[in-house]
């Protein structure tokens, strides 16, 4: 028998009050607020269905991860970004460092610059589809 950490039983219960509160008719961004999880709505359907598929039981919604913690978890990212575009020369290194000292979590390089790219292009992607909008060019 596997033994999750308290921390990912207790995110699965609160991804079933999630589902199952959006099914009770309540908006998913102030549900997705007030249980602070950082899901995207495009993944409801899956996790619907893995919920369904597994009897309803929170246990259905356990990420699988097996307990191997996600450390940059969306706090630590919120920070990273925010420091990010206040002093854009900041390099992955420093950033490391003060993540270290802040979070007490160690980052790779590599993984921060993976991240930071991340959102680079989406910004990008997003800057790119207002400027289509704004000069009345349509998407396919």
């Amino acid at each position: 028998m596997i033994h999750y950490s308290p921390a990912v039983c207790e995110k699965a219960h609160r991804l079933e009050c999630l589902l199952q509160r959006i099914e009770a008719g309540e908006p998913f961004d102030q549900v997705r607020a007030d249980l602070g999880l950082s899901i995207k709505p495009e993944a409801l359907p899956k996790l619907q269905a893995k919920y369904e598929k597994g009897g309803r039981s929170w246990e259905a919604l356990i990420d699988g991860r097996y307990g191997h913690p996600q450390k940059a978890h969306s706090a630590l990212c919120e920070w990273m970004y925010e420091r990010r575009r206040e002093n854009e020369s900041l390099t992955a290194r420093e950033l490391a460092s003060e993540i270290r000292e802040r979070f007490q979590i160690q980052l790779s390089i590599g993984h921060i610059n993976y991240l930071l790219r991340k959102v680079e292009e989406n910004e990008g992607l997003v800057f790119k589809i207002h400027s289509m909008r704004v000069s009345g060019i349509e998407e396919d």
